[in-house]
């Protein structure tokens, strides 16, 4: 028989309850607001994560004890900080006070160990400090799908390839209304080179999601390039909702249609505008257009300027163009990242059967 929803949202609240001591039960009003804003999370746009993260405030003036809205506020700002949201510094600090009051609150909610390893990660380029974050976070909940996406990125961020693939897999089978979830499977696919399926994951998120949330358009845009089809990858560029990453992405469609003039005038504007904020992205799309030097000299400040992005740089297929170039790895090697220094960062993750 089919459930009501009624019936599914009974069955589901006494099940998270019931899993919790009675004294982490939040009141049903703050309750609710964090649903609320969950959902509005979820939808990846400027607007909906200041709402998103009004509601969890509201909820918090409810229940100043609640670990679990210290901690999706945390994880809002951490996105908002990644991608351009919320000034770096501001964003990440908001972040790492709110998930240390939620591990004040409750040293064993998983989800905040998690948080503050993105943070170790993307923040602080203290990989062996995500480790042990993630990893106890997957100690407390080895079956959580937001953990295992942090597992996942933690996982890219060592340079890995498959393991990411098999543990977004199993986060989308869990949970296959995630938008973020089937957005951070297609940026895996993307990574090792399943164009196809990231194509597809990305066109799920839009299918989901109107409008696909900040970044989507963007994604698809790049895995149209690297398949050959730069008309559609300047399509789905310009759809791109956030402005910043819509200018990202028109320099590399317009080099890859061979418009020279239009590439060039679209990467100044990206220059001028988001010099600070966009560093290592400028970086990749000088990379894709063959300009090593100026790659690496983009680079060299993403460094300075502590860009997020930098994480990812071991597995991004944006600088393909400059690996065999004698500077790729003693880049890497100053920032952490060599082949050999990750080899040696030691994260095992156990695949929930």
């Amino acid at each position: 028989k089919t459930r009501s929803l009624a019936t599914w949202w009974r069955t589901w609240r006494s099940r998270c309850w019931a899993r919790c001591p009675r004294s982490r039960r939040p009141t049903p009003e703050a309750y609710a607001l964090v649903l609320q804003a969950r959902h509005l999370g979820r939808q990846s746009t400027a607007e909906s994560f200041e709402q998103s993260n009004a509601l969890y405030e509201q909820a918090l003036e409810l229940e100043p004890n609640y670990a679990a809205a210290w901690t999706e506020l945390a994880r809002n700002y951490v996105i908002q900080a990644n991608v351009g949201m919320r000034p770096l510094n501001e964003g990440f600090r908001l972040a790492r006070e709110a998930a240390n009051r939620a591990v004040a609150i409750d040293p064993e909610y998983a989800a905040a160990h998690g948080v503050l390893g993105r943070i170790a990660s993307n923040h602080d380029n203290d990989l062996a400090a995500a480790t042990r974050y993630i990893g106890r976070a997957l100690e407390l909940d080895p079956t959580n799908p937001e953990i295992l996406s942090d597992a996942a990125a933690l996982s890219t961020s060592l340079g890995r390839s498959d393991e990411p693939v098999a543990l977004l897999e199993y986060v989308v089978a869990h949970d296959p209304v995630s938008t973020n979830a089937h957005f951070r499977l297609g940026n895996s696919y993307l990574r090792t080179g399943r164009l196809d399926e990231a194509i597809e994951s990305y066109r799920t998120v839009l299918s989901l999601l109107p409008g696909g949330g900040v970044i989507t358009n963007f994604a698809l845009g790049i895995a149209l390039l690297f398949q050959g089809e730069p008309d559609e990858a300047l399509r789905a560029m310009q759809r791109e909702l956030d402005p910043m990453w819509r200018r990202m992405g028109l320099p590399m469609a317009y080099h890859a249609l061979g418009q020279a003039e239009e590439s060039d005038a679209a990467l100044a504007e990206l220059i001028d505008t988001d010099e600070r904020a966009a560093a290592y992205n400028i970086a990749y799309v000088l990379a894709f257009r063959g300009e090593t030097d100026r790659a690496f000299e983009w680079l060299d400040k993403a460094v300075r300027y502590n860009d997020p992005g930098l994480v990812g740089i071991p597995v991004d297929p944006l600088f393909a163009n400059i690996h065999d170039d004698p500077r790729w790895l003693p880049f890497l090697e100053s920032i952490g990242k060599s082949p050999e220094q990750l080899a040696a960062i030691e994260f095992k993750v156990r695949l929930p059967q």
